[in-house]
């Protein structure tokens, strides 16, 4: 009964292991670079890292123009018809 008792005992102390390794390969972070403060300080000092073009925010266009694309885009034109091919059949005359 011992060596029951033994072998039963290493199979259950096997299975933990093996969930220990697992556990140990995940991260409790959301990304790998969590842990980057240098470059998150370095980044939070810059004066502007914003293109300056991106703060105008009257950006030209027509409104007709824009409608005509979405429409484009939501019932698109029907595929041009393939093109006709000519098959030759018999004597060409010679």
């Amino acid at each position: 009964m011992s060596r029951n008792r033994t072998l039963l005992l290493l199979l259950c102390a096997g299975a933990l292991t093996g969930c220990a390794t697992d556990y140990l390969n995940n991260y409790e972070t959301v990304t790998l670079a969590a842990g980057d403060t240098q470059k998150y300080n370095s980044l939070l000092q810059t004066v502007d890292p914003l293109n300056p073009a991106s703060k105008n925010t009257a950006i030209e266009g027509d409104g007709a123009r824009a409608a005509a694309v979405a429409q484009s885009y939501k019932f698109p034109p029907p595929p041009p018809p393939p093109p006709a091919i000519t098959v030759n059949v018999g004597n060409t005359g010679d």
